[in-house]
C-alpha cells in the first residue's frame, strides 16, 4: 500500500514539473506613472514569443512576467519595453520615443536626475 501512494505521489511530481518546464517568472523595475503606461507595458511584453502573464504595478514600479525561457529571456523582454518609451534596469528608451508618451507618461528618467548634478561644484 505505501509503495503504490509513494509511486504515485512521484507521478504527480513528475507530471507538475513537464506541465511547468520552461516557465519562469521574473521580476524588474520599468519606469512609469499611470494607467496609460500600465497598458502600454503589459502590452509591449504581452507581444513577445513565449510572454503568458505581465502585470506592472505602478507603485512599486515592478513588473511581474511569466515566459517560457526557451522562448524569450529578460533582455528581450526589457527591450520591448523601452521600445515604447519605458526605461528599465538594462534598457533605456530612446529620447525619441520617449519625447512622444502623453504628458502624464512622462517620468523621472535616472540619467536626467544625474546630469542635473554635472554642474555643480562642490
Amino acid at each position: 500500500m505505501r509503495t503504490k501512494v509513494l509511486s504515485l505521489v512521484a507521478l504527480f511530481v513528475m507530471g507538475a514539473f513537464t506541465v511547468f518546464a520552461g516557465d519562469k517568472t521574473e521580476k524588474f523595475k520599468v519606469y512609469g506613472n499611470c494607467g496609460m503606461c500600465e497598458k502600454r507595458i503589459e502590452k509591449a511584453v504581452l507581444a513577445v514569443d513565449g510572454v503568458s502573464t505581465a502585470d506592472w504595478n505602478k507603485e512599486s514600479k515592478m513588473l511581474k512576467v511569466v515566459f517560457d525561457d526557451s522562448k524569450t529571456d529578460v533582455h528581450k523582454l526589457q527591450m520591448a519595453v523601452a521600445k515604447v518609451g519605458h526605461d528599465t534596469e538594462m534598457h533605456k528608451a530612446s529620447d525619441e520615443v520617449y519625447d512622444k508618451l502623453p504628458g502624464c507618461c512622462k517620468y523621472d528618467r535616472a540619467e536626467k536626475k544625474q546630469d542635473s548634478h554635472a554642474g555643480h561644484n562642490h
